[in-house]
């Protein structure tokens, strides 16, 4: 196994009848969901080995999720089916380009109660990248075993990844959802947020002052994600700087979980920084230029393709 993703899974409806609010909408598309379990997809449509550790509930939703997952070739027996407790659900108006007004029912969901035993933690153990998320940390049992699985990878000498994933919806507070993030740092690698993600966890506007908050806590590599602005990498040994990959937009959704998949293939196959940030902005671009989220992930040969007409991505 090449990557081990710990975290939410969700159901996802989306809007069929295109710019009309969510109030005047009769039919809805089904989609797996969830950032964890977008960047599960993204990895393997990109040919890695990909397990997922999480929480759905024993429902009817769980069969779809479930069957979606393993017809992507993702290991799902570390997934849990929770006696009592729903699948967090999100319902998406599709209004394109940049119009997605969502609204999310997450009342103590499926995903928080999230628990690792032994079995777990040695099955993360088992991979070379471990990925988790900010939503992971918004209520136990899942924030204990987040961190838990966080430490048990860093014990065992994986790289790790944290996506910031900020969800209001599944905080009390902005204060709070930073706060626990902090927490985390201490055995993260890469770090990745937005720039109001990472103003949240830091305090901080500035960029470089943003960066150096989780440099400080003892994160290697910070990506602060700017959307169509590109993306800017910081670390000890200086920044780097990746432009956006033109593109038509479609949908915005999904972008972030997109360029997550790409960035972290790229470290998994051991590419240059510059490299990583130029595959993280492709399948980003990719998936922009479609509406969905795990369904408009690209496989390999779609994204060398892009790669190859693209000028400076190659």
């Amino acid at each position: 196994m090449d990557v081990c993703v710990l975290g939410r899974i969700g159901y996802d409806l989306h809007a069929v009848e295109r710019n009309q609010p969510l109030a005047e909408v009769k039919h809805f598309s089904r989609h797996l969901g969830g950032s964890s379990a977008n960047i599960a997809v993204g990895l393997a449509r990109l040919g890695l080995g990909v397990g997922i550790i999480s929480s759905v509930g024993k429902d009817a939703l769980a069969d779809f999720l479930l069957g979606f997952l393993k017809n992507e070739g993702i290991d799902t027996r570390f997934v849990r089916l929770v006696e009592g407790y729903n699948t967090s659900l999100c319902l998406t108006e599709v209004s394109p380009p940049d119009h997605f007004p969502q609204v999310f029912y997450r009342r103590d969901p499926a995903d928080v109660h999230l628990q690792v035993g032994r079995a777990e933690l040695a099955y993360i153990q088992g991979a070379s990248l471990f990925v988790t998320n900010g939503t992971s940390l918004s209520a136990s049992p899942a924030r204990e075993a987040t961190i838990s699985a966080l430490k048990a990878a860093r014990v065992a000498g994986l790289r790790t990844a944290f996506d910031m994933d900020y969800r209001p919806s599944s905080w009390q507070s902005p204060a709070q959802a930073g706060a626990e993030a902090r927490k985390a740092l201490p055995w993260v690698d890469v770090l990745l947020g937005n720039e109001d993600e990472l103003c949240l966890l830091s305090g901080e506007r500035e960029a470089r002052a943003q960066a150096q908050v989780g440099l400080d806590a003892g994160v290697g590599l910070v990506i602060r994600k700017r959307g169509s602005e590109g993306v800017e990498a910081y670390s000890r040994e200086g920044y780097v700087f990746a432009p956006k990959c033109p593109v038509q937009v479609a949908s915005t959704i999904g972008a972030g979980d997109g360029f997550a998949a790409g960035f972290l293939y790229g470290l998994v196959r051991g590419f240059s920084l510059d490299d990583c940030l130029r595959y993280g902005n492709a399948v980003a671009a990719i998936v922009v230029s479609r509406i969905s989220c795990s369904d408009a992930l690209p496989y390999l040969k779609e994204l060398k393709e892009l790669l190859a007409l693209a000028p400076g991505l190659q």
